[in-house]
């Protein structure tokens, strides 16, 4: 992949790329009718892309059948209108790739790979020979999800596979480590997409220079991250910062265990249907609704 082509996905996927959840009925059967609605929520609003399988749409529980579908019927919805990525969320070079050979005919803007994540982890070197498989089997951009707590990859090891990997555009770095996204910013190069997952700082994310974020909170409330992205995009820093004091009190009453399923709460207040997390994962209770519902509120009103 040469310079120019990264640049261009980088300024394809710069802004708010919010993932969709999945939803499922109270037994946990997937719905795939209710993916529509969602999107078009979210394209209504601005958002520069759609995530389809990561973490927040609990792509961890799909099966190959439920992921072809579910891919199939939101890459449908999306309907070219927006650049689409689909997570990747898988224990196996080998299953990577055939996930992806299910999606053959999809117009396919990114891949949004975890590093594995089971209780093993692979040294540097199996790491780049995993991403880089699945760049030439795929010939499919690939942003790294750096989330997985147990085979955490550092700063210089996501750079160095940006190196070595020619088709890895770009890092989503999560898990609340913001010291470690403003040092990917310091040391990519400038065609690298390097994206925020971090949900209390958005803002902050995007004060450093950060390109754009895909996470809970965007998912949850797309038009308000748009208008926080917009915002600090423009120099608006006191807009910027009333938007995230309003955005961290929220995200300071949801549970992490069941997020997913308080994202769908969240989405349902802003008119569409009600979904509800795969079991075992705990649905939301009548006092999250509740704690919820107060910091919801001036949210909803900006």
């Amino acid at each position: 992949m040469t310079n120019e082509i990264a640049q261009s996905v980088r300024t394809l996927l710069t802004g708010i790329l919010p993932p969709i959840t999945m939803p499922f009925d109270t037994e946990g059967n997937l719905v795939p009718d209710g993916l529509k609605p969602q999107i078009d929520l979210m394209i209504a609003h601005g958002v520069r892309a759609i995530v389809a399988g990561g973490s927040t749409g609990e792509g961890h529980t799909l099966s190959r059948d439920e992921f072809a579908a579910a891919m199939k019927v939101a890459h449908d919805a999306v309907a070219g209108r927006v650049p689409f990525v689909v997570g990747l969320i898988v224990n196996s070079t080998k299953e990577a790739v055939e996930r992806f050979e299910l999606l053959k005919g999809l117009d396919i803007a990114a891949l949004q790979v975890t590093p594995v994540h089971y209780l093993f982890k692979p040294q540097l070197e199996s790491t780049i020979n995993h991403f880089g498989t699945i760049w030439e089997k795929t010939r499919t951009p690939i942003l790294i999800y750096n989330v997985i707590p147990w085979n955490y990859l550092s700063p210089r090891d996501m750079l160095t596979i940006m190196d070595r990997v020619p088709g890895v555009v770009g890092i989503k770095q999560s898990s609340g480590d913001l010291k470690t996204l403003s040092d990917l910013l310091l040391d990519a190069r400038p065609e690298n997409v390097i994206l925020s997952g971090i949900d209390a700082l958005l803002y902050s994310g995007f004060a450093l220079g950060g390109h754009g974020a895909i996470s809970a909170l965007t998912s949850a409330l797309p038009g308000v991250s748009v208008k926080l992205f917009n915002a600090v995009a423009r120099g608006d820093h006191q807009l910027g910062r009333d938007i995230h004091f309003k955005l961290n009190a929220l995200w300071n009453v949801l549970r992490h265990d069941n997020l997913p399923a308080c994202v769908k709460y969240i989405q349902s207040r802003q008119g569409l249907p009600m979904f509800y997390p795969r079991p075992p994962m705990e649905q939301v209770t009548d006092q999250q609704k509740a704690e919820i519902d107060k910091h919801l509120a001036p949210l909803l009103a900006l």
